[in-house]
């Protein structure tokens, strides 16, 4: 005779399978970024524990550390009135800079005004003798090329 058969754990079957699977899948999830939440962690800033004895505890008890760190060594948030403006970007991004160069009066502003104008001046000025170089120079080698074609030691031209 063989003995009964008695199971020792319940059978899933069907969605309790699939939620089951969801569950540890979840916590695994939640455990590696715990674990990555205390390494990024500022060691300064870490609550009641050092922030290696933290890790250690998220990494052994990895159900009931990550809890803890949450409740009891997470470093506490900001304001979020420190972390900066809130909503959509600036349309122009470069103007938002503090330290961005303004002028504090007319005068200043004209005297930019005349630098760029004299420096396009300039930049104008050495594109045009790029460009008559380059003339000068096709112009010779137009001319150099007429001037090969008839040889004065040839008798036969």
């Amino acid at each position: 005779m063989s003995p009964p058969h008695v199971e020792c754990f319940p059978r899933l079957e069907g969605p309790l399978v699939y939620l089951a699977l969801l569950l540890a899948v979840a916590s695994l999830v939640f455990w590696v970024y715990v674990l990555f939440d205390v390494i990024g962690a500022d060691s300064e800033r870490v609550r009641l524990l050092p922030k290696p004895l933290w890790a250690m505890i998220v990494l052994f008890l990895p159900k009931l550390g990550p809890a803890a760190w949450f409740l009891l060594g997470r470093p506490a948030r900001e304001p979020a009135a420190s972390r900066g403006p809130v909503g959509p970007p600036p349309p122009f991004p470069e103007y938002e800079h503090p330290g961005r160069a303004r002028a504090s009066s007319p005068e200043e502003d004209e005297e930019f005004l005349r630098r760029c104008r004299e420096r396009a001046e300039e930049q104008r000025r050495r594109a045009r003798e790029i460009q008559n170089r380059q003339e000068r120079a096709r112009w010779e080698r137009e001319r150099g090329e007429h001037d090969g074609d008839e040889d004065p030691a040839d008798p036969s031209s």
